[in-house]
């Protein structure tokens, strides 16, 4: 029963912020009577005797669960989403510092505690640059600057930042401009008086105290001889101010992220080492103690100050929260002489955790720690199972060893699922890596660490002594990892399932792990079988606006062929890749990594600039450009005329420009772009489709005059909507269904322009934004309706 309701609240408040949750929604008082109802069943489950009245039991007591977690969850969610800011404006905000800055390139990023902005003190990312210095912790300051809402890209693969700061419970970014430090008394004088009392108490001024120990540790390992330096402090406090980027990605491709964050064992890790020493000493001095307390009881309470002490130095990540959670429920259930059920104390921990901060399920650090957690204790099963007490040293490491080598494997296949569900790719190196990495971090690296970072407070040369033997250990592991990059230069495969491919796996996946004879393990074998036919689809055309800021790269499949016209392109490609983020990941999932066609309509930066940081990563058959480009085979110029096969029942041409325009030298780019008209048969309401990149009022002229007749249904706006482009003349005449315009959140050129906007609100056509809806689909299916949708009203957090 426990199994069903656990499952149930876990479920449903994984369901957090979904759409169709909507429905769902309950009253307070419904809420109330489903908790009290299922409470009831609880008590009188134990004196039902049939099994179909035990099966309907379990059955309504998960359903019951699941509703009360997904209303738990979204109640939540909305409170958090009316709290985060939705405008660009300048700001003047009193703050209180209580975190740590974080280094980046140029500046510091620091997390404050904005006072006079909701009705509740709200998180902000803050931004400060490197010669204004950072904020001091714990202290009061008047900030001026400005202030920018959580705005990603919302395109299919893509990271969604968004749901990132929900997660995190940051509400905005301020880039500050001007900042005074004020005191206690002007704060309280503004109203905040409570809010000063409660930064005085103990425990708001322990963890200020240990945040300043952190930074202290930090600024101590940066002036060490040591080289090393960024791992050795995010392996100890979970700080990555200093770690090198090179390095991470390195990790990154080696599935070795996580061995970066601080986990389970480090926490396990600290505690062990305290209450040795405490052991130690109580049996040198004081061995009579435990004839009054035994030892196992008088060990926990130190084990628990060490791990609560470890969590906080570590700023509560999910995993160490996980961490600490078992590790108190293990003991109360050890004080109170109970036995340990291992799964339900792990799906116990996770149910408290989710009741105190259901945003966790947002993270992937929560469904990867978890599930690591699951097939370890599969694994430690086997091995107590196993009657090792007579066994040599010799026969007990070569199980052990197995053992880990067998964990590894798992490990990687258990959490397959995830790695797609959550990254849509993988390393296939992983296991081989981590075989290695594992055991020599957890065994050597960390406790130096650890070592290290307990004699910084008693005698710092030792500590730096200790921090350079563990330089030398890191510098061991890293030529091997280099090693193998220098074999296999394994690289980061994308791979995409659709849902039910997805739930055929997972579920394969449960029946293998599951203990012997309760499903003929033969059944997975048939779970898989989704996997093997391909990725249907009932949808014979699609047609996909993405999100790309401000720029324009738009995807069309008709039946299997598929088409890329402009890749967008970031400012600096160098600094963040347009093409890396967004079109590769999104390209992935529709497993379109091969194009048929890819059309760049100029070059510009933000309609090609990707193309060329990714050409290497992707196969083009087909390349059309107003530019022939030097280095790349199968380019054609698109020319008026020429007709763009993408299979049938689509008719794709070029309309403009002449191809004696393009030999001209120079010539306008914009109006230089490849206007590409697309027609679909059979298609009905959105069949006839206009592409104009960046041409503007010269071009629109130009169409008016050799296609008077021109049929537009869907009309990507010239230009991202500028008002040089979309002439009152030219809109009035093709008269779109839609108008869809390519833009960026707040961008520089103040794109889409009020005044092409107030053309089309009064000629009546709607139109939609990129920078206000996200990526825009269209569909059709096979009885040839086609539909739209947007992204962001797919979610709850990313609706605007």
């Amino acid at each position: 029963m426990f199994y069903f309701i656990a499952f149930g609240w876990i479920i449903g408040i994984a369901c957090m912020g979904q759409a169709f949750t909507s429905i769902l929604e309950l009253s307070l008082p419904v809420n109330i009577l489903l908790f009290i109802f299922l409470f009831l069943e609880l008590i009188f489950y134990r004196k039902i005797s049939t099994y179909l009245f035990k099966f309907l039991c379990c059955s309504s007591a998960f359903i019951l669960s699941l509703v009360l977690g997904l209303n738990y969850a979204d109640h939540h969610l909305v409170q958090r989403l009316e709290l985060r800011e939705k405008q660009v404006e300048d700001v003047t905000v009193l703050i209180y510092v209580k975190h740590i800055s974080e280094l980046r390139e140029n500046s510091f990023q620091q997390k404050i505690e904005v006072l006079n902005r909701k009705s509740k003190p709200v998180q902000w990312f803050s931004s400060v640059e490197l010669d204004q210095g950072d904020f001091e912790l714990g202290k009061y300051f008047r900030v001026s600057g400005k202030l920018r809402p959580a705005h990603g890209y919302a395109t299919d693969g893509s990271f969604d930042i968004e749901k990132w700061y929900i997660q995190q419970n940051i509400m905005g970014n301020l880039k500050v401009s001007t900042f005074e430090e004020i005191s206690p008394q002007e704060v309280q004088q503004f109203g905040y008086m409570q809010y000063v009392k409660q930064q005085d108490t103990w425990l708001s001024q322990s963890l200020v105290w240990i945040e300043k120990q952190r930074l202290l540790i930090r600024q101590f390992i940066q002036i060490q001889p040591i080289r090393h330096k960024g791992l050795t402090l995010a392996l100890l406090t979970g700080d990555e101010s200093l770690l090198d980027k090179n390095l991470e990605q390195q990790f990154q491709r080696f599935g070795m992220s996580h061995l970066l964050a601080i986990s389970g064992p480090h926490v396990v890790i600290f505690a062990v080492i305290i209450c040795w020493l405490i052991q130690y000493l109580i049996d040198r001095f004081k061995p009579d103690i435990y004839l009054k307390i035994p030892r196992q009881y008088l060990l926990i309470y130190p084990f628990l100050s060490c791990v609560i002490i470890y969590c906080a130095y570590v700023g509560f990540e999910i995993p160490a929260l996980r961490t600490l959670l078992v590790c108190i429920l293990g003991s109360l259930f050890i004080l109170l002489k109970q036995s340990i059920k291992p799964l339900s104390l792990l799906l116990l921990s996770a149910c408290i955790l989710l009741f105190f901060d259901p945003f966790s399920v947002l993270s992937a650090a929560f469904w990867l720690s978890y599930g690591a957690c699951f097939i370890l204790l599969r694994i430690y099963q086997t091995i107590q199972n196993d009657k090792l007490e007579q066994a040599s040293f010799y026969e007990k490491c070569k199980h052990y060893i197995g053992a880990l080598i067998e964990s590894q494997w798992k490990i990687f296949i258990a959490l397959f699922p995830l790695m797609i569900i959550f990254f849509n790719q993988i390393s296939w190196i992983t296991p081989l890596s981590n075989l290695f990495a594992i055991p020599w971090i957890g065994l050597i690296i960390v406790p130096l660490d650890i070592f290290g970072g307990i004699s910084y407070f008693f005698f710092k040369p030792l500590s730096t002594i200790i921090f350079q033997l563990n330089d030398l250990m890191l510098s061991l592991l890293l030529h091997f990892i280099q090693l193998l990059d220098d074999i296999f230069n394994p690289q980061l495969y994308p791979i995409y399932l659709n849902i039910w491919a997805l739930a055929g796996l997972i579920l394969a996946l449960i029946i293998l792990f599951m203990p012997k004879g309760i499903v003929p393990r033969a059944w997975s074998i048939l779970c898989i079988i989704p996997i093997f036919l391909g990725q249907q689809s009932s949808e014979t055309f699609e047609f996909v606006l993405l999100d790309v800021g401000q720029g324009q790269s738009i995807f069309i499949r008709n039946e299997n062929k598929k088409m890329l016209l402009d890749t967008g392109g970031s400012f600096d490609e160098d600094k963040f890749s347009i093409g890396e983020q967004v079109i590769l990941p999104f390209l992935s999932i529709k497993n379109s990594r091969k194009l048929d066609i890819l059309i760049l309509s100029h070059l510009d930066q933000d309609h090609s600039g990707a193309y060329f940081k990714i050409k290497n990563q992707l196969y083009v058959q087909q390349l059309y450009s107003n530019e022939i480009l030097e280095d790349q085979d199968h380019n054609q110029l698109c020319e008026r005329g020429k007709k763009i096969d993408l299979g049938s029942n689509i008719d794709i041409q070029v309309l403009l420009p002449h191809i004696e325009d393009l030999t001209k030298k120079p010539f306008n780019k914009n109006e230089m772009s490849c206007v590409i008209y697309l027609q679909l048969a059979q298609a009905y309401p959105y069949q006839n489709y206009l592409f104009m990149g960046d041409a503007g009022w010269e071009t629109e002229f130009k169409l008016l005059q050799l296609y008077p007749n021109l049929k537009v249904d869907v009309l990507v706006l010239g230009h991202h909507g500028s008002q040089h482009s979309s002439a009152y003349d030219f809109l009035k005449n093709i008269r779109p269904k839609i108008a869809l315009i390519s833009a960026g959140f707040d961008n520089r050129y103040g794109h889409p322009s009020g005044k092409t906007i107030q053309r089309l609100k009064h000629l009546n056509i709607p139109y939609l934004s990129t920078a206000d809806v996200g990526t825009i689909k269209i569909k059709k299916n096979k009885t040839g309706q086609t539909g739209l949708r947007v992204l962001r009203n797919q979610k709850k957090w990313l609706k605007k």
